[in-house]
C-alpha cells in the first residue's frame, strides 16, 4: 500500500514540477522555480523509493519525505497564487521534513541488511 502512495506522489510532484518549470519559464517568478526544483528533484527519488524500498526505516522516511515535499510546494504555491501561505511556518516545516526524510535514507542504507 504505501509503494502505491509514494508512486501516487512521485507522479503528482513529476507533473506539478514540469507545470511550474513551464510557468516559470514564461515569467519571473522564484516561486515557480523552486517548486519545480523541489519537485522534480524529489519526484523520481520517490518512485524509485517505491520501486525498490524495503523496510520500516526507509518506509517512514520515504514518507516524511513525500509529505514535505507537498507542504513546502503546496506553500510556494499558495504564495504565489494567492498572496498568502498554507500556515505560519509551513515552508520551514516543510523544507525541515524533506532534510529528515533524506537523513532517514542514509540511516536506512547504514541500518539496512545487506541483500543476498
Amino acid at each position: 500500500m504505501l509503494s502505491r502512495t509514494l508512486m501516487i506522489f512521485a507522479g503528482l510532484l513529476g507533473a506539478a514540477g514540469v507545470a511550474a518549470a513551464a510557468g516559470a519559464s514564461h515569467g519571473e517568478s522564484r516561486n515557480l522555480s523552486a517548486i519545480a526544483t523541489i519537485f522534480l528533484a524529489h519526484a523520481p527519488a520517490l518512485l524509485a523509493l517505491a520501486m525498490l524500498g524495503k523496510g520500516r526505516v526507509l518506509s517512514v522516511a520515504s514518507l516524511v519525505l513525500a509529505l514535505g515535499a507537498m507542504v513546502f510546494g503546496g506553500d510556494l504555491a499558495l504564495r504565489e497564487w494567492a498572496g498568502h501561505g498554507l500556515f505560519p511556518g509551513a515552508a520551514p516545516l516543510g523544507g525541515g521534513a524533506m532534510i529528515l526524510g533524506w537523513l532517514g535514507v542514509a540511516i536506512a542504507g547504514v541500518a539496512g541488511k545487506s541483500r543476498p
